[in-house]
């Protein structure tokens, strides 16, 4: 490929992000730099939409040579928390991201915004209105219509100040007034009608304390922030399309040189049988519908980190999909598959048996136990080896033996033959049952001549099990977790509530056994139980108390089913 193809490639292969970047770093915009920041509102945790907030964050700043802040927009005291600030660090940090010491608090600017607000007022293009919330809104027109303007709108610069002051020494009780840019009753974008800068909130402040009653909004507070860091390419969600001309209308009155940040917008993550408003993830944390922030059925970071996704699989996924400017709705099976895809290449192969059924191989001498090597991983041959125990009992799962099996079932059955992964070929010759007529257990006989890797027998089998040795399997409590909702857009039902449509089985939980091996796992260790799934060591496990997670299973299941 010549170089001139290759340049062709890149070009080609550009989200319309990076062609925007490229196009400022070749006119020498900004003197050339690329800086991005990432700023979350700590008022909940992150989910899998912010990672892809986060994913060209910081991705463009490393794409680029440049630089990428961390900041946080604690403009509302009243729903933020320090916990909160934890876990997005934590979540950043588990998505492979490091922002050094560019560490920032929208209230590090709160001097700067009150003395720019005070600036506005002094140059007419600010008042303090009194007006209630429901009358500011009355006033504010429609696309069609324009707006009126408010009784207070051209009251002295002197008397604004005067007020802007009393309001954030306590003064007024909150609602009482509010401070407004005074730009355009009429503008086309309902944005620019005299927007609300400043509100009064009597709540103190994780940092500031009670320094401050008034409080800047988010679009007062967020252009400026990108100015005071020198932000070049502010990237957002389609959402702020719209904010775009107030954005930089801000700018404009702040900037004194030919520096200015750029807003850049993308299509937000949405993804089927899933929920990413931060408000409806907190009501399901209040109501006790989830276990918590970190539910493995929750879309957050936590949640999916707990279950035993990878940051590998998320920014794979995420990749998969791109950024354009159309919102869409991504089918969940997507992510599901990034995640075997990456866990396919990482996950060692062991056995365990989830509803298990007990066989006593009547021929295999009693009280002998011998060890059988195993591969860890056949996609990855690093990996090596390690030995298993066989013994004269073991389980395997109920659901691989009938009584009365069909033609094509190429399980267990009287007469038939299995082959015991990395072991024996074993015959069902007899069954037990209990007085229910429940099976309960399988009398096989086992060929010596069959022994895997060693086999002599020339014998042919189309079936293989997965076992444990009852001997020495390790007890384990399993969390079957499936996904949160059995509606592939359970936000998108304007007559019904989206907790109408929760997945009863979201989870199931059974007590299965693993193989000896695993009671020396760590916590948040992968596994592909075989033939089963992807399963992961679960926080709340104790020695002697393994509890292990399913993070997804090995096929999609849920295409079929809908």
């Amino acid at each position: 490929m010549t170089d001139h193809q290759e340049d062709k490639k890149e070009k080609r292969s550009l989200n319309f992000i990076h062609a925007f970047v490229e196009e400022d770093l070749r006119e020498g915009r900004n003197d050339g730099r690329v800086h991005t920041r990432f700023p979350p509102e700590p008022n909940g945790y992150l989910h899998i939409g912010h990672a892809k907030a986060i994913h060209i964050d910081f991705g463009t700043a490393e794409k680029y040579g440049g630089k990428c802040n961390l900041r946080f927009d604690d403009t509302n005291p009243v729903k933020e928390d320090v916990e909160y600030i934890d876990s997005i660090r934590e979540d950043i940090h588990w998505l492979g991201y490091d922002w050094g010491d560019r560490e920032y608090f929208a209230s590090d600017y709160f001097d700067n915004l009150y003395e720019f607000a005070t600036d506005l007022i002094r140059k007419d293009l600010a008042y303090v209105d009194e007006q209630s919330s429901e009358q500011i809104a009355s006033q504010k027109g429609t696309p069609s219509d324009a707006g009126k303007e408010s009784p207070f709108r051209n009251r002295p610069a002197e008397e604004s100040l005067d007020l802007f002051k009393r309001m954030n020494s306590g003064e007024f009780e909150e609602g009482k007034c509010v401070l407004r840019a005074k730009i355009d009753m009429t503008a086309s974008n309902m944005h620019m009608r005299d927007p609300v800068i400043y509100r009064i909130i009597h709540h103190p402040h994780h940092r500031t304390g009670s320094k401050w009653k008034v409080y800047p909004m988010y679009d007062f507070a967020h252009g400026q922030c990108d100015y005071y860091e020198g932000i070049t390419h502010s990237l957002c969600t389609l959402e702020f399309e719209v904010h775009r001309p107030l954005y930089d209308w801000f700018v404009d009155q702040l900037k004194k040189d030919d520096y200015r940040p750029r807003q850049i917008e993308f299509n937000r993550l949405n993804i089927t049988y899933m929920v990413m408003s931060k408000r409806k993830l907190l009501q399901m944390v209040k109501e006790g519908v989830v276990d918590g922030w970190d539910d493995p059925r929750m879309p957050t970071l936590s949640g999916l980190r707990r279950r035993g996704y990878t940051p590998e699989s998320v920014k794979n996924f995420i990749n998969s999909i791109g950024y354009t400017k159309v919102e869409a709705l991504n089918d969940f099976s997507l992510l599901e598959f990034a995640v075997r895809e990456d866990l396919n290449k990482k996950a060692p192969r062991v056995m365990a048996v989830l509803d298990p059924l007990k066989v006593t191989i009547t021929n295999y001498p009693e009280g002998k136990t011998e060890e059988l090597e195993t591969i860890n991983n056949p996609e990855d041959e690093t990996m090596g080896s390690r030995n298993i125990p066989f013994s004269r009992e073991i389980y395997i799962e109920r659901s691989d033996f009938m009584e009365d099996p069909p033609r094509k079932f190429f399980r267990l059955g009287p007469g038939r033959e299995v082959r015991l992964k990395s072991a024996y070929v074993i015959r069902c010759d007899d069954f037990k049952k209990d007085e229910n007529g429940n099976v309960t257990e399988l009398l096989c006989t086992y060929d010596e001549t069959t022994k895997s890797g060693a086999d002599t027998s020339g014998k042919k089998v189309k079936g293989t099990l997965h076992w444990v040795s009852a001997l020495h399997a390790v007890k384990a409590e399993v969390r079957l977790y499936d996904r949160l909702f059995n509606d592939p857009d359970p936000d998108g039902h304007k007559d019904r509530d989206f907790m109408d449509f929760l997945n009863p089985d979201s989870l199931k939980v059974v007590t299965g056994y693993v193989e000896p091996g695993l009671a020396a796992a760590k916590v948040l260790d992968h596994f592909q139980f075989q033939r089963i799934g992807y399963f992961n060591l679960d926080p709340d496990s104790k020695p002697g108390a393994l509890v292990f997670n399913r993070t997804v299973p090995l096929r999609d299941n849920w295409s079929k089913k809908g």
